[in-house]
């Protein structure tokens, strides 16, 4: 009975370990599923149902190319101040199981895309290819790593697209590439700045010195404000006056956003913010305040 325990008991210590590989709070990203239906101001509850399969599709998809990432990663990790401590580089999870429950979460991603029309199984496929692209490859390759990461954030809200059958505007498109350029160049900084300050020289298994901080930032920063200017622009374009009959107070979400992104990068250079901004904008209270308010906005905008 003893023995029977210890093994149940260890086999639920390494299913846990598994999930947590997996990062499941990363999921929370694949919310821009549902900005589509959210823009396009839709009631309709087929297309909350489809965004529900593809964000399920999105989510398995995705944790298949986490545990992926980090098995052709374990050398650099392993070297790495805070990724050593990642169950598949902490050897905690063999590299064997991580490549056959990645194998079986992809597999298990694209049969849930399927059933969810022949658009979403063609957008989940080719994000799929490309977080394999990158795991392999391309977040070696300087600056190309957070095109990549832009270009994935942005592939999730063409998922929601392809889902619903909702078609997106050049405006939101154009707003998301940059928007999430500029985050993913503030995760880079916030691991550059960090490296630096360790006195590290190199950054394993990544294109970029420490010194490099300074040129990121600059390029995350003006990302930023280009996407405020996108916005600021579609504000005054005729696309507005379709969905909202009084878009007076979207005006003030321009500057709300600018606040924003740029509170992200002043608290990025005091090294107040962990490596991922998205999992920081969901636990930091002044962001989830400005992000409620313009939500606010845009519902005063549609009455």
């Amino acid at each position: 009975m003893q023995e029977s325990t210890v093994k149940n008991t260890g086999a639920a210590s390494g299913a846990m370990l598994m999930v947590r590989a997996m990062r499941p709070r990363q999921w929370l990203k694949n919310l821009l599923i549902f900005v589509p239906v959210l823009t396009a101001h839709s009631a309709d509850l087929r297309s909350w149902r489809a965004c529900v399969i593809a964000f399920v599709a999105f989510c398995l998809c995705a944790s298949s190319a986490y545990l992926l990432n980090d098995v052709l990663d374990i050398r650099h990790d392993r070297l790495h101040p805070r990724k050593r401590m990642r169950p598949i580089a902490a050897g905690t999870i063999s590299r064997a199981s991580a490549l056959c429950c990645s194998l079986l979460l992809g597999a298990a991603g694209v049969m849930v895309a399927a059933g969810g029309g022949i658009s979403l199984l063609k957008v989940v496929c080719f994000y799929f290819i490309l977080t394999v692209l990158y795991s392999f490859y391309l977040k070696k390759v300087l600056l190309i790593d957070v095109a990549m990461l832009a270009g994935l954030y942005t592939i999730r809200i063409i998922g929601g697209s392809a889902a619903t059958e909702i078609q997106l505007s050049f405006w939101l498109l154009s707003y998301s590439f940059f928007l999430f350029l500029s985050l993913a160049l503030l995760k880079r900084h916030n691991e550059l700045v960090r490296l630096k300050e360790e006195n590290l020289l190199t950054v394993p298994g990544r294109g970029y010195l420490p010194a490099d901080s300074t040129p990121v930032a600059i390029f995350g920063i003006s990302s930023g404000v280009i996407s405020a200017l996108v916005l600021m622009l579609y504000y005054n374009s005729g696309d507005v006056a379709k969905l909202y009959p009084s878009p007076l107070p979207l005006f003030f979400v321009v500057p709300l956003f600018f606040i924003w992104i740029a509170r992200l990068w002043l608290l990025s250079f005091r090294m107040q913010i962990d490596e991922d901004p998205l999992l920081h904008v969901s636990t930091d209270p002044a962001s989830i305040t400005i992000i409620l308010i313009c939500i606010g906005l845009a519902g005063l905008a549609t009455l």
